[in-house]
């Protein structure tokens, strides 16, 4: 594909976590049953997609999750499945559900909301010392009364990987319906359905599948739910049939896991605190630095070319690294970036940061040469958040 340019250069994008970049073949797709959908009508769309809407896609599903094409239902997105299943588990105050720090906020706004609707109890599994799952609290207390289990497969928060198959082992003897969010493991690591056990997994497919945006997909147990999320629509639909071929055809290519680079890129940068992310990471890395705000070095490394993302508490909100109200920039990396790509993010970033330091700086200069010329000896102070910089006159 024609990837966009920065100065003649190829943009580095590393955010495949938050949008991945759609191959030439996928726009084309999406642009053109959209230009139809215009023309024609919707109707008019359905009839010409036929059998990649009905069949084809279904059938790409099923190789990817491992699952029976019949047993893969399409959605706007992988939150949308997860509110239409769960809004239909009948659930009392004597039920528990269990998550874990690393949901995102969509699954515990429709979690909050059934917790209120039926006043069950909501428990959040805990994190061992290293980061994971602490699956010998999980053997300790579960009971029939667990009523649902949802687990992130890979966490958005920094990459961490989830036993998602123990935990299927775990809770097989049990009552619990398990529920598997891999919206940032299909696409980069492999998920099978039926080896993980879970009766709901959900996916979106604009990350790293790279398809279009407002599709998402999910494998349904069979006869554990009636319902059907709000699809998406057929240009989509066509658009992330693309995508999954396109995806097919690229594992079949020689690989470069790019983290370990990533990760060392980062470490090797003064001033910057990695995010804890457990015993297994997968694509994402999550950094911070102690005195320079997080949107200032994604706006700063965007200036100069490199794509990647900032990060809020609220978007994990019982996840370790947003305490404290704490933002982070996020790295994500996929088959489609090349070692080019980390070096020129390490550049970059050592540029913002430098750039930085020099604008906390500079009041503190100014003020200090204004105290030289008035012979006002005096202390100045840099802007509160901006610097650590504090420059005194000598006497």
């Amino acid at each position: 594909m024609n990837a966009p340019t920065y100065h003649g250069e190829r943009t580095a994008h590393l955010d495949t976590a938050g949008t991945g970049r759609m191959p030439e073949r996928v726009r084309a797709v999406l642009a053109d049953c959209t230009a139809r959908d215009d023309r024609f009508g919707a109707r008019a769309l359905e009839e010409h997609l036929g059998a990649v809407l009905h069949t084809e896609v279904h059938e790409r599903l099923g190789g990817l999750l491992g699952a029976p094409a019949r047993d893969t239902v399409l959605a706007a997105g992988a939150a949308d499945a997860f509110d239409a299943f769960v809004s239909r588990i009948a659930l009392g105050p004597r039920d528990r559900i269990w998550t874990t720090p690393h949901e995102g906020v969509d699954n515990l706004t429709t979690l909050f909301a059934l917790r209120d609707r039926t006043r069950c109890r909501l428990e959040v599994v805990p994190l061992r010392a290293d980061g994971d799952l602490d699956l010998d609290w999980m053997r300790s207390h579960i009971d029939e009364d667990v009523a649902l289990v949802s687990v992130v497969h890979v966490s958005s928060a920094c990459g961490t990987v989830n036993p998602v198959e123990q935990v299927g082992r775990l809770l097989a003897p049990h009552r619990a319906r398990y529920a598997v969010d891999a919206s940032h493991s299909v696409g980069q690591l492999p998920v099978d359905a039926a080896r993980i056990g879970c009766q709901l997994l959900t996916a979106d497919g604009w990350r790293f599948l790279r398809g279009p945006d407002a599709a998402g997909f999910a494998y349904v147990e069979p006869g554990v739910w009636d319902g059907l999320a709000q699809a998406p629509a057929p240009a989509a639909v066509a658009a992330l049939n693309t995508a999954l071929a396109h995806h097919t055809a690229a594992t079949s290519l020689p690989y470069e896991d790019l983290l370990p680079l990533l990760r060392t890129t980062v470490e090797r940068t003064p001033g910057i605190e990695l995010l804890a992310a457990g015993r297994e990471q997968a694509g994402i890395l999550a950094f911070r630095h102690g005195g320079i705000p997080a949107a200032l070095i994604r706006r700063g490394l965007a200036r100069r070319g490199v794509v990647l993302a900032k990060t809020v508490a609220q978007e994990n909100p019982l996840h370790p690294a947003g305490q404290g109200g704490a933002t982070a920039v996020r790295a994500s990396v996929h088959y489609d970036n090349t070692e080019q790509d980390v070096d020129r993010f390490g550049r970059a970033l050592r540029e913002v940061l430098l750039e930085e330091r020099q604008v906390a700086a500079a009041p503190a200069v100014e003020a200090l040469a204004a105290a030289g010329s008035s012979g006002a000896a005096r202390c100045a102070r840099p802007p509160a958040g901006r610097g650590h910089l504090t420059l005194c006159p000598t006497t």
